[in-house]
């Protein structure tokens, strides 16, 4: 067994193929047409763990469904009431950032994060989110070491790709009402004998923020846009 394991945020999948034609189509087409956006559909892993490799990454199916919130969600907190999309994605990445594995199973996280997600499943991609969790047995022997992690906020803005196709045509938003975000912080890591240590974690994270509605978590992106 190794002494150092992997954090959740070191297990990104790229967009489910409809989900992300279906944004592209409604949305992010009219937002992020620039190129440096088009690398951040088609990418692969964002920001991962300097200890996880391509073969830690989690098995699930893509469409893997998750158990239902009232099944328990352990340690992962409820999605705050927040309206403004850089808060909320802010709360978001710090909730992906942090976990426990000793009293909250691999259902119960999975089920933590889908009470995040939008309920329009049009725009709903859930393949990248639970696609942060790791396989059952990797998920397994975390909770053997007491695996836990803490994360914390620095920052969260709009990338400036985002920024600035959202300033050519400020309308566009209105189909969907998704941003994009982008948050940094750090992630403290904690298991057994004292082990631990703390690294830097990016993520840019699409948000649906719906005039008079709480926010709610569109998808995460497979690559950090700044």
């Amino acid at each position: 067994m190794p002494n150092r394991f992997p954090s959740l945020s070191g297990y990104g999948v790229t967009w489910s193929a409809n989900k992300r034609v279906a944004i592209v189509a409604l949305v992010i087409t009219a937002l992020l047409a620039l190129a440096a956006t088009t690398a951040w559909f088609t990418g692969r892993g964002g920001h991962h763990d300097e200890g996880s490799t391509p073969s830690q990454a989690s098995t699930s199916s893509p469409a893997e469904a998750a158990p239902k919130p009232a099944a328990g969600s352990g340690s992962v907190p409820k999605p705050p009431q927040i309206a403004e999309p850089v808060a909320f994605a802010k709360a978001a990445a710090e909730m992906l950032w942090s976990y426990d594995t000793r009293d909250t199973s691999r259902d119960q996280q999975l089920a933590g994060l889908r009470a995040w997600m939008t309920k329009e499943t049009k725009y709903a991609d859930w393949a990248s989110v639970s696609g942060q969790v790791p396989d059952p047995l990797l998920w397994s022997r975390m909770a053997d070491q007491d695996q836990h992690a803490t994360g914390t906020v620095t920052e969260g803005h709009y990338p400036g790709a985002f920024k600035q196709a959202l300033a050519e045509d400020p309308s566009a938003i209105t189909e969907a009402y998704i941003y994009v975000v982008t948050v940094n912080g750090k992630q403290q890591i904690q298991w057994k004998k004292g082990g631990g240590g703390a690294e830097d974690r990016a993520v840019t994270l699409a948000v649906q923020c719906r005039p008079n509605h709480d926010c709610t978590l569109a998808a995460i992106a497979p690559s950090v846009t700044q």
